[in-house]
């Protein structure tokens, strides 16, 4: 039985229509892919982002903000979006593993991500949180919000922007270990996990999005994952992309992808932290990690699909 952890991002939840019976149909056909992982044998942990969803909360809440109803903090608003996207989740999942014959617990889990209270990504936000703007609307919207910094966002768009510190630890990685040794599907660090600085017994919240593609790395790291699959709506991974000399990777080895990593090859706000992730994840693990479409999970599973990145050795013996 192979330990599998997948994450997938915020945008597959949401994409235009952002009432809960949207995202809950969105949640649910994502879970009759999710479920071919556990009709393959393997024993599936879930992460996901929630980029779009707590960008939409704070909307809500700065739109309500009041003395006797204070907006709550950004630290807050990623437990609210964790726990109900976790929510859809458990229930979907749980819905699938029934219809496919399996009697299978599945568990969302309130996840803490541990961060450095100095980490240079608080003095320079990039991580792109809420619903898309037009240029054209850039002006307004920065006349209502000075304080929200926006950058355009992989050709699709104005988001704002966060800090998005990088996770040191996994709080509540020995309980998640327990649920996935008692063979229970697990929901856990959504959105990269609720950022918090450790000062003494305290973790005290942050304002921050941790990126949730390190977050699953690390995660996957903690929990001996035997494969990192980040799900993603763009598919593998190209060199060129976007260019008529694209060419699509099917397997290469950590050393090779990280030179096109420091080249800065990769687009910021999407394939870049999933290639980083995915690397970070081979080079701590030896074990393969892939980069692949959501509709293409079957032949993931089956080899036939997908950016699979491995160690150096492996790479080696396959040339």
């Amino acid at each position: 039985m192979a330990k599998v952890v997948v994450a997938l991002g915020g945008n597959a939840i949401l994409s235009k229509d952002a009432s809960a019976q949207a995202q809950m149909k969105a949640v649910k056909e994502t879970a009759k892919e999710l479920v071919n992982f556990v009709k393959n044998g393997d024993q599936l942990i879930i992460t996901h982002g929630n980029g779009p969803q707590v960008g939409n909360l704070l909307l809500q809440q700065s739109a309500d903000d009041t003395p006797e109803n204070p907006a709550m903090p950004l630290d807050t608003c990623g437990a609210m979006t964790q726990g109900s996207i976790g929510y859809w989740f458990q229930n979907a999942m749980r819905e699938e593993l029934l219809n496919a014959g399996i009697d299978k617990d599945v568990m969302a889990i309130v996840t803490q991500t541990i961060v450095a209270e100095d980490d240079p990504a608080f003095q320079n936000p990039s991580k792109p949180i809420g619903p898309f703007y037009k240029e054209s609307e850039l002006a307004d919207i920065k006349a209502i919000h000075p304080d929200w910094q926006l950058i355009e966002d992989a050709g699709r768009g104005y988001r704002r922007v966060v800090p998005s510190p990088k996770p040191l630890a996994i709080n509540e990685y020995r309980a998640i270990k327990r649920v996935v040794d008692a063979d229970i599907v697990p929901i856990v660090s959504g959105g990269g996990g609720i950022p918090v600085v450790k000062k003494g017994n305290q973790l005290i919240g942050t304002e921050a999005v941790i990126d949730k593609d390190f977050s699953a790395s690390k995660i996957a790291q903690l929990v001996d994952a035997d494969k990192l699959i980040i799900l993603t709506s763009a598919g593998g991974v190209f060199y060129h992309y976007g260019q008529p000399n694209a060419v699509e990777l099917k397997e290469v080895g950590v050393n090779e992808i990280q030179q096109h990593i420091d080249a800065d090859e990769f687009a910021k706000g999407s394939m870049m932290p999933k290639v980083k992730a995915a690397t970070d994840f081979v080079r701590h693990t030896g074990h393969p990690a892939v980069i692949g479409a959501l509709e293409d999970v079957k032949r993931i599973i089956a080899g036939e699909e997908g950016t699979t990145i491995v160690s150096e050795d492996i790479a080696t013996v396959a040339k």
